[in-house]
């Protein structure tokens, strides 16, 4: 009987505000076990926990059951900012491969790099986005500069590591105008607030950026316009998947139709009712070649691999901006990647085991 093919599925675990400060779900003492996270999660607060770190732990528990279910052996390693047991682990366990579902090391995106970094000197293959490719994506300004050098439509920007002496004529920018972290992902960082129309609320945004996410501040022209995604799967000749668009007309008129943190994540708010994903995107077919056309460029481009989603803009003009090129991204059944997949005939199974053939293939 052949050896079934044992991935190890890398992890994150959610981390929460207590009594001693940041601590992982487990130290909080609450659950000794994270399969039973959503009965704990349903008592904190909403201001304690990081959901976007929830959501990878439905992830993990969605990816394991797929990979069973293909005939695939697993075991679980859950990130909790201890290196030396990730190496351990790895050293102990030999997995075949890695499904690495790692965004974060001690509430710090920065080392999701890092973290892909030690596959690749233990030189165990792992799927997704290269180490390079993850801190190249995570870096908005760097990702910027790549698309404008390579002439991919993306709005006007620049970095602010000060609110003081805004000049923007320096930079050519009109308001309204976009404020967000310039090292985060999830939307984390972005709320009703981050659309401003005048100085004084451009100043207060940029301070708040750099104080409660310690990096600089990434402005951006605001596109006016209709949100599409654009999700592909494979490496030599990728799938590009159909065009899913964030529906905003359930957004209350108020409040600016972006995907804040709260429409990813926090159910029940008015941002999260009033952005629906539908797949596919009514677009005419020139939208949607260009859309697809330029979401390929960019897969490459930033050195993303296996699977990734390119998030854009659509004005009324039927012009196209890139906002975000997204490495690794969620693929729970309920997100939008596995909704386009889909749509293309995928199941959430297909979908799983696709990824794990295509970094094998790509193995030396």
């Amino acid at each position: 009987m052949a050896k079934k093919i044992h991935v190890a599925i890398v992890f994150n675990e959610p981390t929460v505000s207590s009594e001693r400060g940041r601590q992982f779900v487990s130290e909080a003492g609450e659950i000794a076990v994270m399969s039973s996270h959503r009965e704990y999660l349903a008592t904190l607060t909403k201001a304690s926990v990081d959901m976007s770190e929830v959501g990878v732990i439905e992830e993990r528990e969605q990816v394991e059951r797929a990979l069973k279910d293909s005939g695939y052996r697993t075991s679980l390693f859950n990130m909790n900012g201890a290196i030396q047991r990730l190496i351990s682990f790895l050293e102990e366990k030999q997995p075949d491969m890695i499904f690495n579902l790692c965004e974060s090391v001690g509430n710090e995106s920065i080392h999701e790099m890092h973290v892909a970094g030690i596959y690749e000197l233990m030189e165990i293959p792992y799927t997704g986005a290269s180490a390079f490719g993850l801190g190249s994506c995570l870096n908005k300004i760097r990702t910027k500069e790549i698309l404008v050098a390579n002439g991919i439509p993306t709005a006007r920007y620049a970095m602010f590591k000060s609110s003081y002496e805004i000049n923007l004529d320096d930079f050519n920018l009109k308001f309204p105008l976009i404020v967000k972290p310039s090292r985060e992902d999830a939307s984390i960082g972005i709320d009703s607030g981050s659309v401003v129309d005048n100085i004084a609320a451009l100043k207060k945004r940029i301070r708040f950026i750099i104080q409660q996410h310690d990096q600089p501040a990434l402005v951006e022209e605001y596109i006016e316009g209709r949100e599409l995604n654009v999700g592909l799967l494979g490496n030599k000749r990728p799938i590009v998947l159909p065009i899913s668009e964030i529906d905003f007309s359930g957004m209350p008129g108020d409040l600016p139709k972006i995907v804040t943190y709260n429409a990813k994540w926090m159910e029940g708010t008015p941002e999260y009712d009033g952005t629906v994903g539908k797949c596919p995107a009514d677009i005419p077919k020139e939208v949607e070649q260009r859309a697809k056309e330029l979401a390929l460029r960019c897969f490459r481009l930033m050195g993303t691999r296996d699977y990734a989603r390119v998030d854009m803009r659509l004005e009324k003009n039927g012009n196209l901006f890139v906002l975000e090129v997204n490495p690794n991204p969620d693929i729970s059944d309920n997100a939008g990647f596995a909704r386009s997949a889909r749509a293309y005939g995928l199941s959430f199974n297909d979908i799983i085991s696709r990824i794990v053939e295509y970094a094998w293939e790509r193995t030396p």
